[in-house]
């Protein structure tokens, strides 16, 4: 039995434009596929890897997309068997066939033919995968201008600007929470609702002082939380869609379910609903998720009449190029729990009291960090999408590295500005002191390039440093402001 080489899908993209087979195209049932326009490479976010492609199959010449997957599971795995933007797709290729299949289908049902690429290309496809990584290389965007002489610049120097940038971006991320924080509280006092906010806040808003009284309803603070992580958790692909999402679920509304003990699935119900990712329970053949829909449609049904928001749609998202454990639904499993321990935990709550009564800094970043870890249960445990099941168990929805990124971007900002508006300033530099001293598990290529492109090692491992670098590249490297940069200034004057 040939092995199963699992091939990263830029490769098969290369595979794919240069069409060097050993032998003509084929369907497992030997109709002849003729590749007459490959199509044109699709650079954006979401959608077939090859749009516009013109291929004749048998007799019959189609004109559509193409989509490329490593395995031929991919398909379902990825979400594309429930995306719309998958429906106009001619030809399905994957480099393994581990299903042993010869059809996918598409959202509207329509079979779409799918062959295995190993059967077609050289046993040595080594050529092709270099010629992929050089093409790689040499697209690259995060190169710095000052790459090959910021050796000039002592590395104390480097750190120390460095640093600072990370304490700039740290009070930036405060101010943008204060504003929402703001927001929030005059919605709330005058009682209107989310689309207001972006085209008619008055006078009366940007005039208004606001005091530590604007600020004492619970229910601000856990909308704001639940916003910022929810964005967090959309990563830059379905970043917006679940900020989105957040806003018009809101926690007033969700506060609404009052059946604690069927809290969780009670939301799962809404978010996915409102989401727009429910399939038809008529196209799902395993039993588990039969029934798992039926409950949560049935749960949706209960509650449906009391919403009057924003409903989206499943072509709004985005399930390409990402690992399955992030894809959107199980981030949408992991976000109905933590929503949970808000409205129901005392999560904020207990954030501030363990901040308060914990002096050693290194237990309370424990303590801190453990209170946004969520293991994995329910339907969500074993599986990716709807009727698909994971290869292996989700052990946690949210795991340390993730809850490492929400305490650095999130909690300890939010905990900052939450003493400096209640007058305990002396607690609101120990959540900042938590953070110059937070090292952090996750990594970011960006942040190893700068760190290795000014030759830093390992420091960018200190959480201050590492949004210290982001903050260098995103706002004086990629806007070549380097007379405006301290390491630039050095080297180019």
């Amino acid at each position: 039995m040939k092995n199963i080489i699992k091939v990263p899908e830029k490769f098969l993209y290369e595979i794919w434009k240069e069409q060097n087979f050993v032998r003509e195209l084929s369907t497992k049932d030997g109709q002849v596929i003729q590749v007459i326009d490959i199509g044109t490479e699709n650079k954006e976010v979401g959608g077939p890897d090859f749009k516009n492609a013109r291929i004749k199959i048998g007799n019959i010449t189609y004109m559509g997309d193409v989509e490329i997957d490593s395995f031929y599971s991919d398909w379902k795995t990825h979400g594309h068997s429930i995306n719309k933007r998958y429906n106009k797709v001619i030809l399905h290729a994957s480099f393994n066939n581990d299903a042993n299949h010869s059809y996918v289908f598409t959202a509207d049902g329509r079979k779409v033919q799918s062959i295995a690429l190993s059967r077609f290309v050289k046993t040595d496809i080594t050529s092709i995968i270099k010629k992929a990584l050089l093409s790689e290389t040499k697209s690259k965007i995060n190169k710095m201008p000052c790459t090959e002489v910021n050796m000039e610049v002592s590395e104390n120097e480097k750190l120390d600007f460095v640093y600072g940038l990370g304490i700039k971006r740290f009070k930036a991320k405060c101010d943008k929470m204060l504003e929402r924080l703001k927001e929030l509280s005059y919605l709330k006092d005058m009682r209107l609702k989310e689309p207001v906010i972006k085209y008619e806040l008055d006078e009366r808003f940007y005039n208004k002082t606001f005091t530590k009284k604007d600020f004492s309803h619970p229910k601000i603070w856990q909308q704001l939380v639940y916003e910022l992580v929810f964005e967090a958790l959309g990563y830059s692909k379905n970043k917006e869609i679940m900020k989105a999402l957040a806003r018009a679920v809101t926690i007033d509304f969700l506060d609404m379910i009052k059946i604690k003990e069927e809290f969780v699935v009670y939301t799962e119900a809404v978010l996915f609903n409102v989401a727009g990712l429910i399939p038809d329970v008529m196209d799902v053949k395993d039993d588990e998720t039969s029934d798992y829909l039926r409950t949560i449609v049935e749960k949706w049904n209960f509650v449906k009449d009391g919403y009057d928001r924003h409903m989206f749609n499943s072509t709004q998202w985005h399930f390409m190029k990402l690992r399955p454990q992030n894809f959107p639904t199980i981030r949408l499993a992991g976000g109905a729990r933590l929503i949970n321990k808000l409205l129901h935990g005392n999560l904020i709550e207990e954030a501030i009291e363990k901040t308060e009564t914990i002096d050693n800094i290194n237990k309370l970043t424990n303590v801190l960090r453990s209170l946004f870890i969520i293991k994995g249960d329910g339907y969500w445990q074993k599986h990716y999408v709807f009727g698909e099941k994971a290869k292996t168990q989700i052990n946690y929805f949210l795991g340390a590295s993730r809850a490492d990124e929400i305490l650095v971007n999130i909690i300890l900002p939010l905990l900052s500005i939450y003493f400096e508006i209640f007058d305990k300033k002396e607690l609101s530099q120990r959540a900042i002191k938590v953070y110059l001293n937070f090292y952090q598990k996750s990594e970011n290529n960006l942040v190893n390039e700068v760190a290795a492109t000014l030759m830093l090692g390992d420091a960018w491992k200190r959480s201050v440093l590492y949004q210290g670098m982001i903050e260098l590249f995103r706002n004086y490297c990629s806007r070549e402001k380097c007379l405006e940069c301290e390491i630039g200034k050095k080297i180019f004057n």
